[in-house]
């Protein structure tokens, strides 16, 4: 594929980052990705999930009580926040808090005492289960 190729028709497409209903009502992303008929790749879905990764890693780095923890809490968390979002994620005050002071069991106890628990079922008792038995 050529360059001039690739160039030419995302000329044509024109980029737009959130989904959007083309004239024939199929959604569609980027530069004309027919979401409703092509979807993605399992590659373009990894892809996608090692740069959102590499996002909630940015937005946690600032944090002393994610960089104090022990690298399993770190992970938990990064899990969090891709589910969350950063700024749900730091609604979770009590959590913090106790992430703050090193009680990883308290921690993981927040984390279960919330309406986001509920929702995500089992993937709330296995992120609190790794921050509950942090070493």
């Amino acid at each position: 594929m050529s360059i001039r190729l690739r160039d030419w028709i995302a000329d044509h497409e024109g980029f737009r980052s959130k989904v959007y209903e083309d004239t024939v009502g199929k959604n569609t992303v980027g530069f004309g990705r027919n979401m409703s008929d092509v979807g993605i790749t399992l590659e373009e879905g990894y892809y996608l999930l090692d740069n959102d990764i590499k996002r909630c890693l940015a937005d946690l780095e600032h944090y002393h009580w994610y960089n104090r923890s022990p690298r399993g809490v770190q992970e938990a968390l990064v899990n969090m926040c891709f589910n969350l979002g950063i700024t749900r994620l730091l609604n979770f005050k009590k959590m913090i808090k106790a992430l703050e002071g090193g009680n990883y069991h308290v921690a993981a106890l927040e984390a279960l005492d919330s309406t986001w628990s509920k929702q995500v079922g089992n993937r709330a008792k296995d992120i609190a289960a790794v921050i509950r038995n942090a070493k």
